[in-house]
């Protein structure tokens, strides 16, 4: 009986751990290579557009300025098209091509860039609080490129 108590335990600990314990670790980052990063926004209800308006107004002249700079090779921002599951949802994926792993965790200089961008720092504060203010959620994700034709 204590064996069986003893199996059953060990087999309900296996399930509990979660499958990313069981999966490769990604690749390292070629250091010469563009680097991927997600960033997802899901908004309060009804905000979506409001978001949207400030983040092209606040944000995306931003990291213009930090493509034109060479750091950041590509922006793109995509939106679901059809509905998801209230959980899942996410309004926005802002994809940022960056030009190498270490220009993705080296941080920019970015207030620099906003206070030449926006000289009426009162209003750009109380736009990018408000455009935070509206988000119920914000995550980051790594992205980590699978060769799989790599032997």
């Amino acid at each position: 009986m204590r064996k069986l108590l003893s199996a059953a335990l060990l087999f309900t600990a296996i399930l509990a751990l979660p499958a990313v314990a069981f999966a490769q670790a990604p690749p390292a980052p070629n250091p010469e290579k563009p680097y991927v990063m997600e960033y997802y926004y899901k908004t309060h209800w009804g905000h979506q557009e409001e978001f949207l308006e400030l983040f092209k107004k606040n944000h995306y002249p931003v990291l213009q300025q930090e493509i034109a700079q060479g750091r950041i090779l590509s922006v793109r921002m995509d939106t679901p098209a059809f509905h998801m599951p209230e959980q899942e949802r996410w309004d926005y994926r802002v994809t940022l091509v960056y030009k190498n792993a270490q220009a993705a965790y080296t941080p920019a200089d970015e207030h620099a860039i906003q206070l030449r961008l926006f000289p009426d720092q009162a209003t750009f504060r109380r736009e990018e609080q408000r455009r935070f203010e509206i988000l119920e959620a914000h995550w980051d994700l790594a992205i980590s490129e699978i060769l799989l034709d790599k032997r």
